[in-house]
């Protein structure tokens, strides 16, 4: 268990202002000065730059903060350090009553570059929007007129092992590698961060995608749950997973099946492996026609088990042939139950292709088309090439970041070391949901924004939608969307502007 105490920021620091004449950008490097213990301690490097963009049409002056916190124990001693880049709006009043939202990916062992680099932030990597893949560099690297900084100062978090961060000392990664411990540890750098920059009582917001929702749950009962309260405005899930029970395939657990079943419906409408009259409905109605067989037939299907009378499976069997696209002879191969994993290789097999896990609009091929999965997921590899490139060469150029141990976009070894165990309990299946239902029920301004991809196989839609259907939450402070892309809908050009759309409006809930 991690101690972490009240200790404010070491406000006595010496700073020192360079001034690099590059347009309108200027940095200074900031240095923590020395103390008798200095010994002990370790000096963050911190940097700070100033920019002006054009965002959402309007012209505006931010503050670029890029650097590390260092967490630290009872005695005062550095437990780990924690990169984050924050962007404060200069040209404001005041900033008292602004929001700031604290924004992380997931993995867990993501870090924060996906949300940065392709929807929040004030730049932004362009990928092909038709779902084929971005090649090699040079990749553009543009201004990002759909940021949400007009909104929302913004802060990009890299927990423990992802990113420039990492565990100090004699402490080890895995000691922050976990559902509770990775939240205690956010929590304590939230804190620290709006301690050093006097922002306490504004209001706040947090955005994460993938596991980074339910790192956003986690989180919320960490700052909420005790005296020394942190309430949080708002929580934007973007391809939400809360309760893993929905994505585990194993025997005897049917959710996963009803879950993902309008997902293949999206997926194979896209593909072209639906009748002319399904085709004809629309991919909406097509999708909502899919929930509908999944949430009733389908599910009271599987629940019968081996009990199911012949006819009964025959018509089930159709219909289910009829959402998915695959054929009645492998619909009983598998006994009616097909998991995500085989649906991305099996739907194109007689093309020799594969669809994407992450969005189902990419296509791939492997190294033959006989193999029950894919090689690899061509909607990863479809775009790392461009959000690694961008971020390595934005924090060094733009930013002025010196470091140069090596920067962790996906961690393998933080996701293999995460501890499942939920406040110390051992669960099957982890559950997040429940927090934030208590957290809503004991803060009344508390309100859930959710976006979901049609084509996302990671984090699917319905399987949200049962989530949210259960868990203590109140749906009257939840709203979701949906957009016609996959886990990162914000690599499509629509779906993009119609995000960010719809997250701007989520500050504004009086409108």
């Amino acid at each position: 268990m991690l101690l972490f105490t009240n200790i404010k920021n070491s406000a006595k620091r010496a700073i020192t202002v360079c001034f690099i004449l590059l347009s309108t950008l200027s940095v200074c490097s900031v240095t923590a000065a020395e103390s008798p213990s200095a010994a002990a301690k370790v000096e963050p490097e911190v940097v700070v730059t100033e920019h002006r963009a054009r965002i959402n049409d309007n012209k505006i002056n931010y503050q670029a903060i890029a650097g590390e916190t260092i967490l630290e124990d009872s005695k005062g001693l550095p437990l780990a350090s924690i990169f984050s880049i924050s962007y404060l709006r200069t040209d404001v009043k005041n900033s008292d009553k602004r929001p700031v939202t604290f924004v992380f990916n997931g993995g867990p062992g993501s870090a924060s570059l996906w949300l940065h680099m392709g929807l929040f932030g004030p730049k932004r990597v362009v990928v092909p929007g038709d779902a084929t893949d971005d090649g090699a560099a040079p990749y553009p690297l543009i201004e990002n007129e759909f940021s949400i900084l007009d909104e929302s100062d913004l802060v990009f978090i890299d927990p423990v092992g992802t990113g420039f961060s990492r565990a100090l000392g004699e402490n080890k990664g895995a000691d922050f590698w976990g559902v509770s411990e990775d939240a205690k540890s956010i929590a304590e750098f939230m804190r620290r961060w709006l301690i050093e920059h006097g922002r306490w009582n504004s209001p706040k917001y947090l955005a994460g995608e993938s596991y980074g929702t339910t790192r956003a749950a986690a989180l919320v009962d960490e700052l909420q749950g005790g005296w020394t309260d942190i309430s949080i405005n708002g929580v934007m899930l973007i391809s939400s997973i809360l309760d893993f029970s929905h994505a585990r395939y194993q025997p005897g657990n049917n959710q996963p099946y009803i879950g993902f079943l309008p997902t293949m419906a999206a997926t194979a409408f896209y593909h072209d492996k639906v009748s002319a009259a399904d085709k004809a409905m629309g991919l909406e109605a097509f999708i909502e026609a899919s929930r509908q067989f999944a949430i009733k037939d389908y599910a009271l299907a599987l629940l019968q088990g081996n009990r199911l009378d012949d006819a009964t499976y025959q018509a089930t069997r159709k219909q289910l042939a009829r959402f998915t696209g695959l054929s009645e002879f492998y619909l009983d191969r598998v006994n009616l139950r097909v998991s995500a994993s085989r649906y991305t290789k099996q739907l194109l097999r007689d093309q020799d292709l594969t669809v994407g896990r992450l969005d189902s609009r990419y296509k791939g091929v492997d190294y033959d088309s006989g193999g029950e999965r894919n090689d690899n997921d061509p909607s990863g590899y479809g775009i790392d090439g461009a959000y690694t490139a961008a971020i390595h060469d934005y924090i060094y150029k733009d930013l002025g970041i010196k470091m140069t141990r090596p920067f962790n976009v996906l961690s393998y070894e933080v996701n293999r070391g995460w501890n499942w165990n939920v406040s110390g309990k051992q669960m099957h299946y982890v559950n997040v949901a429940p927090l934030l239902g208590r957290a809503q029920r004991e803060n009344k301004d508390l309100r859930i924004f959710v976006a979901n991809g049609y084509f996302d196989f990671a984090t699917p839609f319905f399987a949200t939608e049962n989530t949210f259907a259960d868990n203590g939450i109140d749906n009257r402070r939840v709203s979701m969307h949906y957009y016609a892309a996959g886990h990162m809908m914000y690599v499509e050009p629509d779906s993009l502007a119609q995000l960010a759309t719809d997250i701007r409006a989520f500050y504004h809930p009086e409108k």
